[in-house]
């Protein structure tokens, strides 16, 4: 690693020694900025090294996330690291140049809303991205293309197993690019919110942020991949004390709510098929052509209940670095809790959970 570049902890080299590695898949939530959390997740798990990642499905802040892995991948666990601190401080470098001016109480949490933010939602309601931007101008198109080198990383045989979800405007319907397909354009596509950018156009069709379809997607890491062990990482908390009263807090609820909805209709369906096996209901002959799927959660929703909507714009270094350091201490108590029991048995209770 460059001299430059502070990762905290030790390197995945030195924590790995001696270990037994198991393979996952990771499904990655997006959430803005709030993505800066799943970073820290992916750190960890890097650090500690015994978990071999097979494929990962990204949606969004997610899909920068898988991406930028994949790439660094290329150079060890702790390629992938610095590929990920590194992209997270050149995001952080570019917000700073379009952030708004702070208020005095401005704290990035969910104390106070910024009355600039607001301005900008409201005009956002009855202006397009057409009007407001209409030279397309979206600064993470620069981040990737000088973070991520997409050729390699598409002809790279040794390459991660990605996932990566959109929205097709015209269909309504999921998209999915794998490894092989992935551009810069596709990582901007599955992040693009319709009252922000423009539809992001790829091969004759228009496309928006995945998260309306799949947050993350799961079914590709089922057909596609040897392991039957899913990370879910969730950056959208599912369940929040307390009920919302004012109109950011409704707004940011409603938002929660719609983009966890696809997730949990697949995790339901996951219990149909684990039901159906467990219960003996599918003939011998034809059991090996199911895949008993094991769910794994690691869930942001006490670690990040203390943030507004609003927080998910904030750029700030050192902001983002205090999300990194929350996924850190969550994969940390995650992994000393379920380690055990990947490739043993699911550490989420679907039937309880989601159904």
């Amino acid at each position: 690693m460059t001299a430059k570049t502070k990762i905290p902890g030790a390197s995945a080299a030195e924590a790995s020694k001696g270990t037994q590695k198991k393979k996952i898949n990771l499904a990655l939530q997006g959430g803005g900025s709030h993505g800066a959390f799943g970073w820290g997740v992916m750190d960890k798990f890097l650090e500690d090294g015994r978990i071999e990642i097979e494929g990962v499905s990204g949606t969004s802040a997610g899909s920068m996330n898988a991406v930028v892995y994949a790439y660094g991948k290329l150079k060890g666990n702790d390629g992938a690291r610095e590929a990920l601190h590194n992209f997270w401080k050149a995001i952080s470098d570019a917000g700073q140049r379009f952030a708004m001016p702070k208020m005095p109480w401005d704290t990035g949490g969910a104390k106070k809303e910024n009355p600039l933010q607001d301005l900008m939602k409201s005009m956002m309601s009855v202006v397009s991205p057409y009007q407001m931007n209409p030279m397309n101008y979206n600064p993470l198109r620069e981040v990737l293309e000088q973070q991520v080198d997409f050729e390699e990383l598409e002809n790279s045989e040794s390459a991660t197993k990605l996932f990566i979800c959109a929205t097709n405007v015209r269909t309504g319907k999921v998209k999915i690019f794998n490894t092989q397909e992935v551009t810069a354009d596709v990582v901007l596509a599955s992040a693009c919110l319709p009252q922000v950018f423009q539809a992001v156009e790829i091969k004759g069709e228009h496309y928006w942020d995945g998260g309306y379809m799949g947050n993350p997607v799961l079914y590709p890491l089922f057909y596609y991949t040897e392991s039957r062990d899913v990370v879910i990482l969730h950056i959208n908390p599912i369940e929040r004390p307390g009920l919302p009263t004012t109109s950011a807090d409704i707004t940011n609820r409603l938002n929660e709510i719609t983009f966890n909805s696809s997730l949990i209709k697949e995790l339901r369906s996951v219990y149909f098929v684990q039901k159906l096996l467990d219960d003996g209901w599918i003939k011998d002959e034809h059991r090996d052509k199911l895949k008993y799927v094991l769910i794994h959660s690691v869930r942001a929703d006490n670690a990040m209940s203390d943030l507004s909507s609003a927080s998910k714009m904030n750029s700030e270094w050192k902001f983002l670095t205090t999300l990194r350091d929350r996924g850190r201490a969550l994969a940390s108590e995650w992994l000393e809790h379920n380690f055990d029991h990947l490739g043993v048995r699911s550490t989420v209770d679907l039937k309880k959970e989601f159904l």
